[in-house]
């Protein structure tokens, strides 16, 4: 196996690869350390490369590598997002604010070393995530691999780039308003936001007033499967406790899903005024419907009762971001935008938050309906495929919000209720751009869009389809 094929054969293949000793763990880092010298120049997907500390580790793991009992992702090389803290390394939320090195890894981050996997590096962030590109004065643009001119979105988009051009085979994300989705979509990957609370925020309670859920960037369905089991669960701290699945996620991802009964629709929600939705993103839900019809799904055209929610969105955000832009030491080093967010964040009161967070739950009760008729529904993730960079550049705050939801009028919606949601690869534009869906599922039901999503997956692959820069 040659390297380029070994970068992309995938997280459990690499696991697979290290313990019937085909590789060795130093070897699998070594190809990744290589190639983020070779493209991450181009890309800037990471911020922080970990070389010397992640090959001290690698060769520890090499010791450990005549045991039968290894961890699942046992020497295998993984990258964390540079909001989730790593011990040792600062946190920068893409800005220059930062202060001092964290003492202790997240909880997250805990758990994906306890399944053996070796944290590489720090991808890049949009100033304190609050971006649906990843551009920041501090770090600069990060680029799609698919075409170097355009975003692959954000805030995970280090996360999204480093997977899409096999620097690593899985990377952390975040979202609270499509930034595990949105890189996914831009990138030709997947990508799921899991069940709010799936994946444990600690040390926070919660964050943006629990809009935001952890998880992660992949290549193939099986492998984000595979992380939501190793890093799965909940602490004394976490707000949102949901309750523990059936049956593993990777056994899901495994699993036929039998009939089902799934709703699609490409109508924009309430309030999204003046945005002209592209061809090729319509085309993608309406081929993707087509493609399970085929495989025996009874698919219904019909639009969710979204309701106006979206300024609830706005509040829980502004003043989320708000609060995470006062525990930076050297706030004064903000940009001039965010420093304006933090400024209109912080008139929201905290009640008027709470308020919007519970119009998300009273959003969630009212499409019980809905997914009670079905299994799941599918939508665009978002408005057009991945744009130029610097769409956001010098826009002042409100014409940022404004171009971000015109950009992802979708999305937020399922971080308002807190439901599972996935982007879904759906072949690429006439211009060689990714497309993608959006698949939701019921409240705690990740279980069942893994298993449909695994399911398009077998039907038309798209693991196997590389980008230019790669």
């Amino acid at each position: 196996m040659d390297e380029r094929e070994l970068a992309f054969a995938g997280l459990a293949r690499q696991a697979e690869l290290i313990r019937e000793r085909e590789i060795s763990p130093r070897e699998l880092v070594e190809v990744s350390l290589s190639r983020i010298e070779r493209l991450n120049p181009e890309l800037n997907a990471f911020r922080r490369v970990y070389a010397e500390r992640a090959l001290e580790e690698a060769k520890a793991a090499g010791r450990r590598g005549r045991s039968k009992n290894l961890p699942p992702l046992h020497g295998v090389p993984i990258a964390i997002k540079d909001n989730t803290d790593v011990a040792g390394d600062v946190t920068t939320h893409g800005t220059s604010a930062y202060g001092a090195p964290a003492v202790a890894d997240s909880e997250m981050v805990r758990r994906v070393r306890d399944a053996g996997a070796i944290v590489i590096g720090r991808t890049t962030v949009p100033p304190l995530c609050a971006l649906c590109v990843t551009e920041s004065a501090t770090f600069g643009y990060t680029r799609n691999p698919w075409d170097v001119t355009r975003t692959p979105g954000g805030s995970s988009g280090g996360s999204g780039a480093a997977v899409t051009a096999g620097l690593v085979a899985a990377a952390s994300g975040s979202d609270g308003g499509g930034s595990i989705r949105v890189p996914a979509a831009f990138c030709g990957i997947f990508g799921i936001k899991p069940q709010r609370g799936r994946i444990s925020t600690a040390p926070l309670a919660d964050h943006w007033y629990g809009l935001t859920s952890f998880g992660w960037l992949t290549r193939s369905v099986g492998d984000s499967a595979l992380l939501l089991d190793v890093t799965s669960g909940s602490t004394d701290i976490d707000r949102d406790r949901p309750s523990p699945p059936d049956r593993s996620f990777s056994e899901a991802a495994a699993s036929s899903p039998g009939r089902l009964r799934i709703a699609y629709s490409t109508k924009l929600p309430p309030g999204v005024i003046g945005v002209k939705v592209d061809d090729e993103v319509r085309s993608a839900v309406t081929e993707t419907a087509e493609v399970l019809r085929s495989l025996g799904h009874d698919v219904v055209e019909r639009d969710p009762d979204y309701g106006l929610y979206t300024h609830g969105v706005v509040a829980r955000y502004m003043r989320g971001t708000a609060n995470d832009a006062r525990t930076l030491p050297r706030f004064e080093l903000l940009d001039r935008r965010f420093r304006a967010l933090t400024r209109v964040g912080g008139l929201i009161s905290d009640s008027r938050a709470e308020r919007a967070r519970e119009h998300g739950e009273a959003m969630r009760r009212r499409l019980e309906p809905m997914f009670s008729e079905f299994d799941a529904v599918l939508t665009p993730v978002t408005s057009e495929p991945a744009p130029e960079l610097g769409r956001l550049e010098g826009l002042g705050l409100a014409r940022t919000i404004d171009a971000m939801v015109r950009i992802i009028p979708w999305p937020g919606a399922w971080n308002h209720t807190g439901q599972p949601a996935a982007a879904i690869p759906a072949g690429l534009t006439a211009a060689g751009l990714p497309r993608a869906a959006m698949l939701v599922g019921r409240t705690g039901d990740e279980g069942t869009v893994l298993s449909i999503a695994a399911q398009l997956e077998a039907e038309r692959p798209w693991a196997d389809r590389l980008p230019p820069v790669s």
